[in-house]
């Protein structure tokens, strides 16, 4: 029995490095004979650099940055090889300004600032990278990405002309600014924007109201902040069209794309603000297009790095699982591209998570079986800390019947 355990992070509590071992030896003591597979993977949110750095056999390393309120922290990057023999670097928002890193009931979407990915960019310019995978989830910023812009030499100025370094509170106070002092080498770079999320920078289904109330974003302030995106939005596209090197890059990938799916000539003029992950970690998404990165879903992105598709042929199993499986699942989530790439490879999946939540019986015609791995009510705080040894029981008695059924079958 070949088994391929491809499990995401399980959020507070496990690695999905951790949760495919744990895995493994579970099937193992059922059956000594399994040859299991293990592949971490990662969507863009937390857990995406450890995850890439292992699969792709690449370096980690620390570096130090500004957190999402300015305080100093460690932020793991991978460097992963690529064929050509360059590096591509791998960050994650969640480890830089993620939400995880708030103080306890203190978010404060005036004050987060995605300054730290623009000063782990610039470190890793002076070290000679020049692409850049940036996963994009779990974050506490709702800034539209102009820290990270401040960082990287973008001015920004209030109406009297005082220097803003760029958070939430500082969209609402922004007038003008100017991109003439951007890191130059950042036009020789390839930046892939790895997120689940297809959302616009602005409006109803952008950055500020589907994702502000979990970053602390209250009623009265959602439509000022929407507001001041928009400003801030339309201000940074009219600056690029003063630097030609960019704009120049973003009106020949318009035009290829146009030309390439046949569609009408107003698609070629789309803003970059309501391109779809433009609302993406409180519109880093939208930031990192116009540095000329490109969106990918990072499931997907992850899956190729890992050479998925090659691991997965031949296995008769594959697992995969996530902290919370629900609704949202459906919608590009880890899980889910497991499940597609299984279906195309011949494989049986199983989803093992944490929990499961509304919408499980639209995600059970993907799976062979869905399961959530506690056992019996349970404070959060107990499954979390018990989260080991529930997924090993989960999936223990999982293929213990899936052993008997087998051993039936062939009597």
């Amino acid at each position: 029995m070949k088994v391929l355990l491809a499990f995401d992070s399980f959020k507070g509590s496990l690695s999905s490095l951790d949760a495919g071992t744990i895995a493994a030896e579970a099937i193992r003591e059922i059956n000594p004979d399994a040859e299991c597979d293990v592949i971490p993977l990662a969507d863009g949110g937390e857990g995406t650099v450890e995850a890439v750095a292992y699969a792709s056999k690449g370096e980690l390393i620390n570096l130090r940055t500004s957190g999402p309120l300015r305080e100093s922290v460690n932020s793991p990057v991978a460097l992963i090889p690529d064929r050509d023999g360059e590096r591509t670097a791998v960050l994650e928002s969640a480890s830089i300004c993620g939400l995880t890193m708030m103080p306890a009931g203190s978010l404060d979407p005036l004050a987060a600032t995605s300054t730290g990915i623009g000063e782990v960019i610039t470190e890793l310019l002076d070290m000679g990278i020049r692409r850049f995978a940036v996963g994009l989830g779990g974050s506490a910023v709702n800034d539209g990405g102009m820290g990270m812009l401040a960082a990287l030499g973008a001015e920004f100025l209030d109406a009297e002309g005082n220097r803003l370094n760029g958070s939430g509170g500082d969209m609402l106070k922004l007038a003008s600014m100017s991109l003439a002092g951007l890191d130059e080498r950042l036009s020789e770079c390839r930046i892939t924007i790895a997120t689940d999320v297809d959302n616009p920078l602005c409006g109803e289904l952008g950055a500020t109201y589907i994702y502000g109330r979990q970053k602390g974003v209250t009623e009265e302030l959602a439509a000022p902040l929407d507001q001041a995106m928009l400003l801030y939005g339309s201000l940074l596209e009219e600056a690029l069209e003063e630097l030609p090197s960019y704009q120049s890059r973003h009106v020949a990938k318009m035009q290829l794309q146009a030309a390439s799916q046949s569609q009408s000539s107003s698609h070629s003029r789309t803003l970059l603000r309501d391109r779809p992950g433009a609302g993406a970690a409180g519109g880093l998404g939208f930031a990192l297009m116009a540095l000329g990165g490109e969106a990918a879903s990072g499931a997907d992105w992850m899956m190729s790095r890992a050479g998925f598709a090659d691991r997965a042929s031949g296995a008769d199993w594959i697992v995969t699982g996530e902290g919370r499986s629900d609704r949202q699942t459906l919608h590009g989530k880890l899980p889910m591209r497991v499940a597609e790439a299984a279906r195309q490879s011949g494989a049986r999946c199983i989803l093992m998570s944490g929990s499961l939540g509304d919408g499980i019986t639209d995600l059970a015609p993907h799976f062979a079986g869905c399961f959530s791995i506690v056992k019996e009510p349970a404070k959060l705080e107990q499954c979390i800390e018990q989260a080991g040894p529930l997924l090993k029981l989960a999936v223990g008695e999982t293929f213990r019947l899936i052993r008997s059924a087998e051993a039936a079958r062939q009597s």
